[in-house]
């Protein structure tokens, strides 16, 4: 117990200084800030999740007592309680009736990575607005300014210092030109998806933060369960059901709907991780595997969105049609 509780407390620490280092707004400390939630996992799927809750609730107080309180507070429920969370539903198992381990399938795992990181980003807009009329004003405020500037660079014109959230405001109450009209157009409703856009994000990296930490804590040794076959990975049917209510719940007014649209667009991201592990799955054994994954990827990084839709719909069709999961797996933890 002493031992859980040390690790914990160091690697809270750690993961508290490279969160910190966030707010000297450099390079090096954006990467080091993205690697925060890594010594939290590691220790959760390396010792235990406990020493994990330790990390947490550390790395929350230290910066807390030494920044501010909203840093602290921001740092728990964004990055190291997801952390916490992801580790030990990795880690959780029953007894088969063989004498072996039954470990946590990866496509509940992925499922719930998305649903934790639609959780993570509604519980850090309340606490940075309580008000959901300010969250609102700020999150258009941010979309205008992103508009503004990417129209003015196409025009060759000089960049503009971002305005506040109430001179964007007051902009509506006058009258416009039909360019300016139309931007604003374009910032309101890209400030409606930006929730699924950012939760997008933060899903892809909560997987790769433990994708990562497991194979650190497995060339050490510590690694509990056997490593997964990532591209048979594929999530319940029931997913299908959550992404439907989480489009439904979208379209209610105040932070459900926010909650609804992060939903939609974290579980929109796992489908698309999904998606490209049946590829690679179904592509086993096939002639010209490392070609049709070779243009595969080259036509990820070209069209990007297009291509991230598509993955999309290759997940969800898997899951729905369910061809990939072995009989007899539906009871699984």
């Amino acid at each position: 117990m002493a031992q859980y509780l040390l690790i914990g407390i160091g690697a809270g620490l750690v993961s508290a200084l490279l969160f910190g280092v966030l707010l000297k707004a450099t390079a090096l400390a954006i990467l080091l800030y993205l690697l925060a939630p890594l010594p939290i996992l590691i220790v959760g799927l390396g010792w235990s999740h406990r020493a994990a809750l330790v990390a947490a609730f550390t790395g929350s107080l230290a910066l807390a007592l030494v920044v501010q309180p909203f840093l602290g507070l921001g740092f728990l429920a964004y990055l190291a309680l997801p952390a916490w969370w992801l580790a030990y539903l990795a880690l959780l198992g029953r007894p088969n009736a063989d004498g072996g381990m039954e470990w946590y399938p990866t496509g509940r795992l992925l499922a719930w990575t998305a649903g934790t990181a639609g959780i993570a980003f509604v519980a850090i807009a309340v606490i940075a607005a309580p008000n959901y009329e300010t969250f609102q004003a700020q999150l258009r405020g941010m979309t205008r300014t992103v508009v503004r500037i990417q129209a003015d660079r196409a025009a060759g014109a000089p960049v503009p210092k971002p305005a506040a959230p109430e001179a964007d405001a007051a902009t509506d109450a006058v009258p416009q030109d039909p360019a300016a009209a139309t931007r604003n157009e374009v910032a309101n409703a890209l400030a409606a998806v930006a929730p699924g856009l950012a939760t997008q994000g933060l899903t892809v990296l909560l997987t790769f933060y433990l994708w990562a930490a497991a194979r650190i804590v497995r060339v050490s040794g510590r690694l509990p369960r056997p490593w997964p076959d990532l591209a048979a990975t594929i999530m319940p049917r029931r997913v299908l059901a959550i992404l439907a209510g989480s489009v439904v719940l979208a379209l209610v007014p105040g932070y459900p709907g926010v909650l609804g649209v992060a939903l939609a667009g974290a579980l929109s991201a796992a489908f698309a991780m999904q998606g490209l592990a049946a590829f690679h799955d179904r592509s086993r054994g096939r002639p010209g595997r490392l070609a049709l994954l070779f243009g595969l990827y080259v036509i990820l990084f070209v069209t990007q969105g297009f291509a991230l839709v598509a993955l999309t719909l290759f997940g969800i069709a898997d899951t729905a049609l369910d061809r990939r999961r072995p009989h007899g797996t539906a009871g699984r933890p």
